[in-house]
């Protein structure tokens, strides 16, 4: 079967951070060797490094490779020529992420900063418009009651909706993924098999532990705690906005999360919220610290879009953290500011980052890793 070569894929990926450097790469082995996610069914990273300089854009396409990788930087910190080879896989998710993002959004996200920034500064506006506009006509200004700007069946509403398109665009990108990855076998695959396997999709989800085999543990730990923080809060969020449900005597009565009702500081929903707030204030600033003194490969070349994420993902943390406090305290107008400010820092980020960029990315790598499993399982059978 003929194999296409497109001389212009080195071009096309500098537009996704790709470095002049990694050309420099004479193919010694070193990075594939030291890596211990590589294997002799799925090797990385210097077949991938081989497959740019030679144009080879469907491979990529079609390979798991990419998503196998956890960018931990031994490669990078072994590489004899400063190819920085970790740093060519992040670049390949990055590209692959806007090839399965049907929108076009993506691409544009990634290659331009200025769309970026421009697409974030206008979903902010527009958040801090709709809130400033669609209000009820009496706050109360004695006490911190934000329902009484801005009432929660409404909130819920909006909140709602808003998690559904982004869960479609996300599915709908999630499956161009998989059409990718599996060809023709996707719907030759017996149902019974996907099932099967459907705890490695969860398990690798919620744990990254594939990220634990590295040389550098820390790199999991913070993984790990900005994963689980944003997936608590948004839970939090989404889920308990439309009414989580606990068990009072024989009664049932629902929880509600963004409410005015302050709950006791060992409440779960407080706990979590407590949980979530130290995850990702720690794991943020961790990762922008390392990428300002660029302490190790993977901080070493940052993307554009790696420092917005991270500020984003931090910025809404600690606005989080000051309404908590506006409250506790009872100032009202204080609280109302800010909590404006928070959704204009938080809805750019979920609708920007969840379906298109780096949130993606954690359902993308549990996705292959299990579609990877799903395949091995049918090939035995």
């Amino acid at each position: 079967m003929a194999v296409k070569v497109d001389p212009n894929f080195v071009k096309e990926l500098e537009d996704f951070g790709l470095k002049k450097d990694a050309l420099k790469c004479f193919h010694c082995g070193n990075c594939t060797a030291v890596c211990p996610l590589s294997t002799e069914e799925n090797p990385f990273p210097r077949r991938f490094v081989k497959y740019i300089q030679l144009g080879l854009k469907e491979k990529i396409l079609k390979s798991p490779e990419p998503w196998l990788c956890y960018y931990c930087g031994d490669c990078s910190d072994r590489c004899p020529r400063g190819a920085d080879p970790g740093e060519t896989m992040m670049v390949l998710r990055r590209y692959l992420t806007s090839v399965y993002d049907w929108t076009g959004f993506s691409k544009k996200f990634y290659t331009s900063k200025s769309f970026e920034i421009m697409s974030i500064f206008f979903v902010a506006i527009f958040t801090g418009i709709a809130l400033c506009l669609f209000h009820l006509p009496n706050p109360n200004l004695k006490h911190a009651a934000i329902n009484s700007v801005w009432p929660a069946e409404a909130i819920e509403i909006a909140d709602l909706t808003m998690a559904a398109v982004l869960t479609f665009f996300l599915i709908t990108n999630a499956y161009r993924c998989a059409k990718f990855i599996m060809g023709d076998l996707l719907f030759k695959i017996p149902l019974n098999i996907y099932v099967s396997q459907a705890k490695e999709f969860i398990v690798h989800f919620f744990t990254q532990k594939r990220l634990r085999d590295c040389t550098d543990k820390r790199q999991w730990l913070i993984h790990f705690l900005i994963m689980t923080g944003y997936s608590t809060a948004f839970l939090l969020v989404v889920g308990f906005l439309a009414g989580g449900i606990k068990v009072i005597g024989l009664a049932w009565e629902p929880i509600k999360f963004q409410r005015d009702v302050i709950y006791p500081w060992f409440h779960p929903m407080r706990l979590f919220g407590y949980y979530a707030t130290f995850a990702l204030l720690y794991g943020t600033t961790y990762a922008l610290i390392g990428r300002i003194k660029k302490s190790k490969a993977p901080y070493k070349n940052s993307h554009a879009t790696d420092w917005t994420f991270l500020i984003l993902l931090q910025l809404t943390t600690l606005t989080g953290i000051i309404v908590h406090f506006c409250r506790l305290l009872d100032l009202p107008i204080a609280t109302y500011v800010f909590y404006v400010l928070h959704l204009m820092i938080a809805v750019p980020m979920l609708i920007l980052e969840v379906p298109f960029a780096k949130w993606a990315h954690l359902v993308y790598r549990p996705l292959v890793i299990y579609l990877m499993k799903v395949k091995e399982e049918y090939e035995r059978r």
